[in-house]
């Protein structure tokens, strides 16, 4: 089956870090581009940073230098480490594959559905 559970949520006061997981079944995420994505109460959805099969990423101007996109292929996890978080980061967050990625930007069909999505919440 595949999927994705999403994890590593919570809530912290600006300035602090967390780090999310994305753990991924049925499917080899080193084969696909994968994107974070977060959607605020009342916004869109939005990606914010992807990497693709080779390793290269993108990142947001909004989370340049705060954020950092990670994987590790032997536990077939995606990894978000999010320093310096401020409280417009409040959002729910969820990882997703696309078949395609060039120089970290992910484009084409989506594989599989979202997952859950974690929480996380940011005070000032």
């Amino acid at each position: 089956q595949v999927q994705v559970v999403e994890s590593g949520g919570g809530s912290v006061q600006a300035g602090g870090s967390l780090r999310l997981s994305c753990a991924a079944s049925g499917y080899t995420i080193s084969t696909y581009c994968m994107t974070w994505f977060r959607q605020a109460p009342g916004k869109e959805r939005e990606g914010i940073t992807s990497i693709d099969s080779v390793g290269s990423t993108s990142y947001l101007d909004d989370v340049q230098g705060r954020f950092t996109i990670t994987q590790d292929n032997a536990k077939n996890t995606l990894y978000l480490q999010m320093n310096s978080l401020k409280p417009e980061d409040t959002a729910m967050y969820y990882c997703r594959a696309q078949y395609y990625g060039n120089s970290g930007y992910c484009y084409g069909p989506y594989f599989g559905g979202w997952g859950q999505g974690t929480q996380v919440t940011v005070s000032s």
